[in-house]
Order: C-alpha cells, then structure tokens, then sequence
C-alpha cells in the first residue's frame, strides 16, 4: 500500500490560478507563493453569500494517539459533496511542526483524502506561523526592555507577568525557564516559560479577529501583568500593537490550496483543541462561505474540545451557525474506550466494540444539548468486518442518527459520496440555529461548571489556589462576561487520560487560569495538561528525510 506521500507524488497539480477560478477569484486577485498556494484578499468576503452559505462542522468521539481521520474525512466529505453536485469547499487549520515532528506525523489528511502541496502545507507554508511566533515574541522583548529601562518602565512587578514565549516545537525543556541571566547588560532575571505557538494568544486572535483593524485593537487588549500598586498594563500600554500588527499584515489572509482531487482548499490558522479553541480562522470561514455554496470544516479532537469551542466560541464570535455536524468514529478507538488494548484495536472484538459506544453515545448526547442531530461518519480502515459496523449502525439507527461507512482513504470523494448525500439531506432540511451551551453574562465558575458537569459528565469542579486566586483577577480586570477556553486532555472525557469510555462520578480539578483579554476568553487549565507538549520516545522526525534532489520522504 502506497505511503501518503507517494500518493500526493502522484498527482499532477492544477496551477493555483485554475483552483481560484472554481470559487470565481481572478488571477489578479491571488498573492501567489510558487505555482500552487495563494493568499486571498480580505475583500472576497461577502456578509450576505455567507448568510447563505451551507456550513458542515466536522468533529469526532475521544481520539487514539493517532487521531481518528478528521482532516482525512473532512477533505474527502469535500471531494464527496462536490461529486454530487454541491459547489464545496474545505477550510481547515495549518498543520504546527509540532505534531508533524512529534507524535502524528503530516496533518493534511491521508490516503486519497489530502491537501496538497503537503510537504510545503506541512513545513513552512506561507509563513503565517512564522509570523505568529515572531510577534508574540517581539511583546515578549517589549515587556523586558521595559523592565530593563527604569526611565521608561510602566513599573511592572516581574513576579506578575503572565506574557511567555513561544516556538513551534514540541520542547519539554522549555516549559519554565529563567531569562535575564549575564549580570545587568542582560535584563532583569525572572521566571517565565515557552509555550508551543498553537496556543499563542496570537494565534487565538488571528484566528478570531474580522480584519487588520480589529486584529490590532485585539492585540493592544492584551494582558501582560501587573504593575507592583496591582494596576494592569496590557499591550497597547507598551506601545506594541502597531508593530505586532504590522508582522501579522500578510499572515492575516487566508492561503488558497487544493485537494487531491482537483477542489479547492483554505488553510488558516492552527490553534490546538485541547489548549486552544482548536479551529480555524473566522476570516478564512467566512472566506469559504463566501465563494462556496457549502463549507466544511473541523474542531480539532473530540465533540467534547474543539466542537465546543467551536460552537461556544467561534460561531457566536463570528455570527455563524452549522447547517449540519458530522461525528467521525472508528472502530479502533470505539475498541479502545471498550477496554480493548490500544495493540489489539485492529482485531474484531464485538464486545469490546460494544462497551465502546458508550463513548460515542456522550458525544451523540453533547451534539443535542447545542440543539445539533449530527450524522456519524465511520471512517473505514481495511481491518473492519461487517459484522462490527452493522452493530454501530444499528445502534446509531435506534437514537434517530444516521451512521454513515466512509472509505475516504481509500476511495477519496467516491468513498464519500453516500456520507455527502446524508449530510446534503441535513442541510436541504434547513434545521434551526444551534443553541450556545451556556451564558456568557455568566460568572466564569459558572460556565466552567456548566461544561464539566454537563458536557464531560463530571460530578463537580475542584479550583486550586491558584485557579481561585485567578478567578479573583479575572473579576477585577472585568473579565467575567468572556466564555471559557478549557486546556484539557483530548484523551478522555475527563481531565484524566486514563479514564476512557464514559467515565462518571470524576471532579475535574483546575489547576489555574490562563488570561487571555485580547482574544476575548479565559483559559481554565485542568489536570496535568501543559501548553507546551513534549516529544514522544521516537518522535516521527527520526523517520523524516530529503534527498539530494530535494524529495522529502516520512511525512505521513
């Protein structure tokens, strides 16, 4: 069986110019970086086509290690809607080397299911990371020089200082660091930390601001500490939202790209779903939205992370409602959250299989409470039998829900052409609104609570010292009415990654609160979660390598 890579080789590319010509955008109008990715203009939008834009968001049950094909299924849901007749476009996330370096591997689908170029979408891109990184970090060096120069200080006491660093990488190493060392031509030594750019704050506001203008105003509403009286200083104290901005002028527009079919493709954006609101920009959405008649489009990890925020976040920021929700599961991880060892998930296991679905069964739940009647999409490996996907499918048909099989890996938009009808009949339906979880107007504990106990299934919610000491902030800084942004393990329901299935009965503890006032959210951190991941034993790029002609091989 070919790699992913050997099949993207071979696949004659259609030039960029062709891809925009589908959505009606004129060579004039791309910023074109090589012969196959462009950057759109922001002008493209159009407020009253994405009103009647069909928007399918794409999400899945609690994931393996490996993920369970979102961005696989979401590409080829693309290609499978498009077969039928539906003009449709895919918007996805950019990949973060991170992962690609890590644990997973390329990220841009896999199989006969992929964006491509992937070896450039998966590496630099267009630099829209880059660029991310390095204006972060430029309010990094803003806050210590003005620590370091006593005639122009704000006054700001070290020890409160909430702004780190960031780097694409995952780097253990750098989660707490002492910066400033070298005596006083060094800066002011002080305890602080790199954070992987995914959850850059940066990042949260690229991904949710409307234009360069609002970009800016976000950027300067960002809370950098207090000053040693207990005063708040944020970014536009310092002066800094100008030259950040500046930085962000062309990472702001959406990048342009292809499936491996031929159908267009926008990638904007990579904030994580278990550290950050896990989707991709509201610019390039509404981007789709505006040149397509349908989008689809994924929450990163499970129904309970990145569909939440989605929802919670993204669409009520952004004045958008999904037409339809697709919940992807595999037989391997229903296997898993069934007791079933994650070495053994490929073998048929009825029982295992079964006990399983109580996992699915809480996402299914999950979709209803935002008023959503999801379609399942099983997405198929070449291990399941018959007889185990008649028992989803009968399962999912006694709740109402239709369960879908979808070989998007190995068929592409053909594998995904009865998933796309059944997802056109949610849409042709015209279902109402979806309905938010909670109250912004709410107190934080509140909307904490309510996600816990409601959404995970936890019996209550235990705060640290220093969440409480957070949540007093929080209120002083008038912060109360911002949703939540919860930092939780994707790996179980739970803030626990070893309580698989559907676990009750468990207090989610949060440890602290993360103040995110530029993005507009605040970022409750549970259990051990950390924003900034480290490498696995064999990280995938020991398998990654180039050849004197300049032939990547290992992403996959």
């Amino acid at each position: 069986m070919p790699t992913d890579i050997e099949i993207a080789r071979q696949i004659k590319l259609k030039p960029i110019a062709e891809i925009a010509a589908q959505l009606g955008v004129g060579t004039d109008r791309l910023e074109v970086f090589g012969h196959y990715k462009a950057k759109l203009p922001l002008d493209l939008i159009d407020a009253e086509k994405v009103k009647r834009c069909k928007l399918v968001l794409v999400s899945a049950i609690s994931p393996t290690p490996a993920g369970e094909g979102k961005t696989t299924m979401s590409i080829g849901l693309t290609q499978g809607l498009n077969r039928i007749g539906r003009k449709t476009t895919v918007v996805l996330r950019e990949p973060s080397l991170g992962p690609v370096f890590g644990i997973k591997g390329g990220a841009t689908g896999g199989g006969w299911s992929q964006v491509l170029p992937m070896e450039d979408i998966n590496l630099h891109f267009t630099g829209d990371f880059g660029a991310i990184e390095k204006a972060h970090n430029l309010l990094a060096a803003l806050i210590d020089n003005n620590l370091q120069n006593k005639a122009v200080s704000l006054g700001l006491d070290p020890r409160s200082i909430f702004w780190k660093r960031v780097f694409d990488m995952n780097d253990r190493a750098l989660r707490n660091v002492i910066v400033g060392l070298g005596g006083t031509a060094g800066g002011i030594p002080r305890e602080t930390g790199f954070d992987i750019t995914a959850a850059s704050e940066i990042m949260a506001i690229l991904c949710l601001s409307s234009d360069l203008d609002d970009l800016k105003r976000r950027i300067g509403n960002i809370f950098v500490g207090l000053t040693f009286d207990g005063q708040p200083v944020y970014a536009r104290d310092l002066k800094a939202q100008g030259a950040m901005t500046a930085l962000l002028k062309d990472a702001i527009k959406p990048n342009l790209v292809q499936t491996l079919e031929g159908t267009p493709a926008i990638i904007h954006g990579g904030p994580f779903a278990n550290i950050a609101q896990g989707t991709n920009s509201i610019i390039a959405t509404k981007m789709g939205m505006s040149l397509s008649d349908y989008v689809v489009t994924e929450a990163g990890f499970g129904f309970d992370l990145g569909a939440e925020k989605f929802l919670d976040i993204k669409c009520r920021v952004a004045g958008i409602s999904p037409a339809a929700a697709v919940i992807v599961a595999t037989l391997r991880a229903l296997k898993y959250h069934g007791g079933a060892d994650l070495d053994k998930v490929s073998e048929p296991n009825l029982a295992a299989l079964e006990a399983g679905l109580a996992n699915l069964d809480k996402h299914l739940e999950n979709a209803g409470l935002f008023g959503l009647t999801p379609v399942v999409a099983i997405n198929k490996f070449t291990t399941d039998t018959a007889e185990e996907i008649a028992l989803i499918q009968k399962h999912c048909a006694a709740k109402g829900i239709a369960a879908v099989v979808a070989n998007v890996w190995g068929e592409g938009g053909k594998g995904a052409e009865e998933l796309a009808r059944a997802v056109a009949a949610v849409t042709d339906s015209n279902p109402p609104p979806y309905q938010p979880l909670y109250d912004w107007n709410s107190s934080i504990k509140k909307k904490i609570e309510t996600i816990c106990t409601k959404y995970y299934g936890a019996a209550g919610v235990d705060y640290l010292p220093k969440a409480k000491s957070d949540l007093r902030l929080i209120k002083k800084l008038g912060l109360e009415n911002v949703p939540v942004c919860m930092a939780k393990t994707q790996k179980s329901l739970s803030d626990n990654p070893d309580l698989i299935g559907r676990p009750t009965g468990f207090t989610v503890t949060v440890r602290q609160i993360e103040i995110a006032a530029g993005a507009g959210f605040v970022v409750p951190i549970t259990g051990e979660m950390m924003r900034m991941p480290g490498l696995p034993a064999i990280p995938s790029a020991e398998h990654i390598d180039i050849d004197s002609a300049g032939n990547i091989s290992g992403l996959f």
